[in-house]
């Protein structure tokens, strides 16, 4: 074995962490509002309007992750990582709302050939995202970061016809995610020059075929340094899944992308801002509004 090799292979830790992950117990639990919650959500309801939960990354640290920096790694790993909170289910076709919990990292609408984001002077790209040289579609593109402290459940942010798509890694083993994680946490800031995983990992390209936007979108799944990380609730291909429905998990830090080919209905208006921290099937993250047909 290579020293480059013996770096990146899985870890009895990372053996016994599967193990956990099939046989351990799911925790199922909601999070416990706290005070600036309980003020959103009195706000929200004297305004007549639905609660969205997304924070400034200064603010989801503080409410959610200060609290739990004192616990065990153990702790974390058997008794928060793998919850999956009890959720409202929102059917609203006007928006997309987030497939993942995480932050912001980026948002754009991008040519098939421009760069969603620059690596090292390195464009990476729709085509390469997506490892389809013939994509020729402009798309609006958000990625979304999931840290050790997010819940891993991905969802369904506008309802369709579901198929997927598993591509291996470039690389012998997946490069880890964790100096963005590092960066997020503890320097507030989202290292664009680590982000070299998303030329090389392993990724799972769930298409979903909407009627009422007239073609597919896409979400990418992008696992960390484990391989074989990504487990589709079910496996059947082509099934219609509805919004906000759960139809995924991604074990340890990982991103998921949302990429929606531009439209010839609709204009899509951006609702959040990189940095900030949003939830799975809470926070919308795109609103559609009807393009007015010239005269």
């Amino acid at each position: 074995m290579s020293g480059d090799e013996a770096v990146h292979a899985p870890s009895v830790q990372t053996f016994f962490r599967n193990l956990l992950f099939y046989f351990g117990p799911k925790i199922v639990c909601t999070r416990e509002p706290n005070e600036d919650t309980w003020m959103r959500v009195r706000r929200a309801e004297a305004a007549g309007s639905r609660v969205f939960m997304a924070k400034q990354l200064e603010e989801w640290l503080r409410t959610d992750v200060d609290p739990l920096r004192e616990k065990s790694i153990a702790w974390l790993s058997q008794f928060h990582f793998f919850r999956d909170p009890i959720r409202p289910t929102y059917s609203d076709v006007s928006y997309f709302f987030s497939p993942a919990d995480g932050i912001i990292l980026y948002q754009s609408t991008v040519r098939p050939d421009e760069a969603i984001v620059k690596i090292k002077g390195r464009d990476y790209t729709l085509r390469d995202a997506l490892r389809d040289p013939e994509y020729n579609c402009t798309s609006l593109v958000i990625g979304i970061f999931m840290t050790f402290f997010d819940v891993h459940v991905n969802r369904i942010p506008y309802p369709g016809q579901l198929s997927y798509k598993e591509l291996d890694p470039i690389d012998t083993f997946n490069h880890p995610m964790l100096d963005v994680e590092k960066s997020i946490l503890d320097d507030l800031r989202i290292p664009t020059g680590s982000l070299e995983y998303l030329h090389h990992n392993q990724r799972m390209v769930n298409r979903i075929y909407s009627t009422e936007l007239g073609g597919p979108y896409y979400l990418l799944q992008i696992a960390d340094y484990d391989v074989d990380c990504i487990t589709p609730f079910s496996l059947k291909q082509n099934q219609a899944a509805g919004q906000g429905e759960r139809f995924s998990v991604v074990r340890y830090g990982s991103q998921v992308d949302l990429i929606v080919p531009v439209s010839e209905r609709f204009n899509f208006n951006l609702l959040q801002k990189p940095g900030w921290h949003v939830e799975a099937g809470i926070d919308p993250l795109i609103k559609l509004t009807e393009k007015t047909k010239p005269r």
